[in-house]
């Protein structure tokens, strides 16, 4: 593992309908330090204490019942009673399908991770969005993390926004 990030002023938020995962993911985050751990069996739990407790990171799982992981991250994103827009989001899933990441790349997940998770891997994905954050984009049908992960230094368009000041940039300082 790379050397090892201070997370304990970082509150994270845990939602997966599976209880074993909620405790694997638990153990993990309490091993990298975590502050506060928050878990919920259900989304629609987790979107409760997301309105009601500040959370700095959330994990969440693609595929639940009555409302999924991607319903959750709308939520989070645009919902008029979200009281954190910014919030960065890790979404773990055992659907791997591109048609899956898409979708949850467009609704605006901040990382993907497939199950089954690893410490190395889920400390990985933390580490990337707590200290390497993406700017966030506004436009017509999305709002969450610039998509693109590089830059491509040949393009010159309009939309170009490397010149443009970042909508808003979230950064934890743990």
């Amino acid at each position: 593992m790379p050397e090892k990030a201070s997370f304990r002023s970082v509150t994270a938020l845990v939602i997966d309908d599976n209880e074993h995962m909620l405790k694997i993911a638990s153990t993990f985050l309490r091993a990298f330090g975590f502050g506060r751990i928050l878990t919920a069996s259900s989304a629609l739990e987790g979107f409760e204490m997301f309105r009601d407790t500040p959370v700095d990171l959330i994990i969440v799982d693609y595929h639940m019942p009555e409302l999924n992981g991607v319903d959750l991250i709308e939520k989070v994103r645009t919902g008029r009673d979200s009281t954190n827009t910014f919030v960065p989001i890790i979404m773990l899933t055992a659907y791997a399908e591109l048609a899956f990441i898409c979708k949850a790349r467009d609704i605006g997940v901040t990382e993907f991770m497939c199950k089954p998770l690893s410490p190395k891997g889920l400390y990985e994905k933390i580490v990337t969005v707590i200290e390497h954050p993406r700017q966030f984009v506004k436009v017509d049908g999305y709002f969450g993390p610039d998509r693109r992960r590089r830059r491509d230094k040949s393009f010159n368009g309009v939309e170009r926004r490397l010149n443009q000041p970042p909508a808003q940039t979230v950064r934890i300082h743990a």
